[in-house]
């Protein structure tokens, strides 16, 4: 039996221990603060559950010390200490807490300790990390890096025609942090919400897409002259939250309200958080598309993937949570078989340059009926 610790029992954290438990040669603890969190897999076979600190260095040390592999699911402010401590126990790890920090800068500590930390295991950052790796591994040279992705709800609804399974919080950094992007090979910072462009899928319809950051590790890690991550909304999103931040409702500094201090983001977040929530026993779409183009052989090309995955009605699991929770748990499993093993800070674009592995990622995520798709054009 291989025994693997997952740090975090939050929405992601619950779906990965429960795709890990699936097998029986693994074992699972699932460790977290929360004993009502932590009780929602009471009944799962083959998970224990322990209570921890999970913003203590010590109690993580002590959580994983009988874990072959460890998970972390943590809340991205808990990331990077987290990331730290399980480093610094020798213990190999998948993570998907997006810390805001850059991880890369742990490259050296994961190295010396021998460890390899796979992180931002998710959809975006994550699979399209991989989908960049995978095209890396193909071309003598990229010229293009664009990536595509966005979560939104199956039936639309005015005003917003957009919900969240996730917290408000995330959404609007993603609205009012700048964009990095590389232009000509040199890196350019663009507000968020700029260049919409619209883009048509099968069985979704029409989208626009908009700059946001999330290209994070490629950005040093993938030599293209031009990249850019953009998300995606139905049409008319883009400017209404535009008009929402020029006007003032994302600022953090408050404002006086008959004498009395009121956060306008705060405000906004309550606000958004119940129109935006989604409506129980409604479906949710999770869209992700990826353009590579490059030379090979002194050729060009371009390298197109597509991702398309639905809420699982069966078990209500939604979109966004299984592509982001699948590809952690498909990680975690081989780095407790040992069919990836490679020292210091990895992305999903390392494992997606190594043949055998990326292979695998592949065909586990369409095991679990997530659809990915790749085809190859050549550039006239």
């Amino acid at each position: 039996m291989k025994k693997i610790a997952v740090l975090g029992c939050g929405l992601i954290g619950k779906v990965i221990a429960r795709d890990l438990a699936s097998d029986p040669a693994i074992d699972v603890t699932v460790f977290d603060r929360s004993e009502e969190a932590l009780a929602r897999l009471a009944a799962v076979p083959r998970v224990t559950t322990g209570t921890a600190d999970l913003a203590d260095a010590g109690s993580i040390r002590r959580a994983v010390a009988s874990a072959d592999v460890v998970v972390g699911a943590v809340p991205g402010f808990l990331g990077r200490n987290m990331l730290r401590a399980v480093i610094a126990a020798g213990k190999p790890i998948a993570d998907i807490s997006f810390a805001p920090e850059d991880p890369l800068n742990l490259d050296a500590e994961a190295r010396e300790a021998g460890v390899t930390a796979v992180v931002d295991c998710g959809v975006s950052p994550g699979l399209s990390n991989f989908a960049a790796g995978r095209a890396a591994a193909r071309f003598d040279a990229i010229e293009s890096l664009s990536i595509y992705v966005g979560g939104l709800p199956a039936v639309r609804r005015w005003p917003y025609e957009y919900a969240i399974v996730f917290s408000a919080t995330d959404v609007i950094e993603e609205y009012t942090r700048p964009a990095r992007v590389i232009e000509n090979g040199r890196m350019v910072v663009k507000p968020a919400l700029s260049e919409i462009e619209k883009l048509d899928f099968d069985q979704v319809g029409t989208l626009e897409a908009f700059l946001t950051d999330g290209l994070r590790t490629v950005l040093s890690t993938i030599p293209a002259r031009h990249m850019k991550e953009k998300t995606m909304r139905y049409p008319g999103h883009a400017e209404l939250m535009r008009a929402f931040r020029e006007t003032g409702f994302f600022d953090d500094k408050p404002l006086d309200v008959r004498g009395v201090p009121v956060v306008p983001r705060d405000v906004t977040e309550r606000l958004l958080f119940s129109a935006w929530k989604l409506p129980p026993g409604q479906s949710e779409v999770t869209v992700l598309r990826v353009v590579v183009e490059g030379t090979r052989a002194g050729r060009s090309e371009r390298l197109v993937f597509d991702l398309l995955d639905r809420t699982d009605t069966a078990t209500g699991t939604t979109s966004m949570a299984r592509t982001t929770g699948f590809p952690c748990a498909i990680v975690a499993r081989m780095l407790a078989s040992g069919d990836f093993v490679d020292p210091g800070i990895r992305a999903l674009e390392h494992l997606g340059r190594d043949e055998i592995a990326s292979a695998r990622l592949v065909a586990e995520l369409r095991a679990r009926g997530v659809e990915w798709k790749e085809r190859a054009e050549e550039i006239a």
